[in-house]
C-alpha cells in the first residue's frame, strides 16, 4: 500500500528541521506545541515510518524523516512554480487564447494582434482557427474557441444570453473598377453613379446581403451580372470589364488592371465584431487578446 502524503504535515516537518524544536516550530506556524506533535505523529503513522526520535528534552529527525524531506523538497519547489505561474495567469501574463476568425480577418487583424502579444506578453499563446462565422459561434458555445470574429450581420443578437458581442472595426467598402472605366479617374465617385452597371457578388450569404444593402441605401437595386465569392475571382472579372464590385478595405485586395476607388458621399461600411462567452471578457488573457485586436483594428 502506498504511503499517504500530506503537504501541510510535510510543511510542519520541514519547519521543524529548520527551527530545531517543537516550540519554535509551533511559534513559526502559529500553532500550539501539542498540535505540532499531534500532526507529526499522524504523518508518521500514515507514512509507516518513525519521523522523530527523542533526545533528552528535544527531538531529532530520523534518517527516514530526512529521506522524506529530500523528496518533499521537489514537491515544494514544484508548488512554488505552480503558485508563480497561477499568479502570472491571474495577471494575464501567461495562458492560451483560442481564436476563431473568418478568412479576411486573419491576416488583417489576428496576425498583427498575435505579433503585438508576442512582444508585450510573450507568455500569452494564441491559437488561430479559420472558420465561417456560423461555425465560429458553434465552436464558441462548445468551448472549443475562446473568442470569435465575425461580421456584425452574422453575430448573435444582444438577446442571446450565451455571448457578449463587442464592436471591433468599421471596415470601409471601396469600389473596384476596370482600369479603363469612365469613372476610374473621376475626381469623386458615388455609389449611385454605378446604378446601371452589372455588379459582381455572391449569390447568397453575408457579402451578398452587404452589397445589396449598400446599393439600396444609395437608392438603387444592384443588377447581379455575375456571382462569385472569392476575391481573386471577383477582381479578375472586374479587370476583364465584366462588372464592378464592392471590396472591403481590410481585404487589401489588389490586381493590376483594377482601380480601387474610395467612395465619397455614400461610403458604405461592414462592421466587424468580436464575441466571447458571457463573462469571459473579464478573463485576463482574453482581455489581453481583445486589447491587441482593438489595437490592430485601430491601425487598420
Amino acid at each position: 500500500m502506498a504511503a499517504e502524503w500530506d503537504i501541510r504535515k510535510l510543511h510542519i516537518l520541514r519547519t521543524l528541521r529548520e527551527r530545531e524544536t517543537v516550540t519554535a516550530t509551533a511559534e513559526a506556524l502559529r500553532m500550539t506545541p501539542s498540535a505540532v506533535s499531534q500532526q507529526l505523529t499522524n504523518l508518521s503513522r500514515r507514512l509507516g515510518v518513525p519521523l522523530l526520535q527523542a533526545q533528552g528534552r528535544r527531538v531529532r529527525l530520523t534518517d527516514a524523516a530526512r529521506l522524506v524531506l529530500r523528496h518533499a523538497e521537489a514537491v515544494f519547489e514544484q508548488l512554488e512554480r505552480a503558485d508563480a505561474e497561477l499568479a502570472a495567469y491571474a495577471r494575464g501574463e501567461v495562458g492560451e487564447v483560442r481564436v476563431g476568425a473568418f478568412s479576411t480577418a486573419v491576416p488583417a487583424l489576428v496576425v498583427p494582434a498575435v505579433r503585438a502579444l508576442r512582444t508585450a506578453h510573450p507568455g500569452v499563446t494564441v491559437r488561430v482557427r479559420e472558420t465561417e462565422a456560423g461555425e465560429a459561434y458553434d465552436l464558441l458555445a462548445a468551448g472549443d474557441v475562446d473568442l470569435a470574429l465575425s461580421l456584425a450581420a452574422q453575430a448573435p443578437t444582444a438577446a442571446d444570453p450565451r455571448f457578449t458581442v463587442l464592436p471591433l472595426l468599421a471596415d470601409p467598402l471601396d469600389l473596384a473598377l476596370p482600369q479603363d472605366h469612365a469613372l476610374a479617374g473621376a475626381e469623386q465617385v458615388r455609389l449611385a453613379d454605378l446604378a446601371a452597371e452589372p455588379w459582381i457578388f455572391g449569390g447568397s450569404g453575408p457579402w451578398s446581403d452587404i452589397t445589396r444593402a449598400a446599393c439600396e441605401a444609395a437608392g438603387f437595386r444592384p443588377v447581379q451580372g455575375h456571382s462569385a465569392a472569392g476575391w481573386t475571382a471577383i477582381l479578375a472579372m472586374v479587370e476583364a470589364g465584366m462588372g464592378v464590385a464592392l471590396v472591403p478595405r481590410m481585404v487589401g485586395a489588389r490586381r493590376e488592371g483594377v482601380v480601387m476607388r474610395e467612395l465619397t458621399a455614400d461610403r458604405p461600411y461592414r462592421h466587424v465584431v468580436a464575441a466571447v462567452r458571457k463573462g469571459a471578457e473579464e478573463a485576463p488573457t482574453v482581455g489581453r487578446a481583445l486589447a491587441a485586436l482593438r489595437e490592430a483594428a485601430g491601425r487598420g
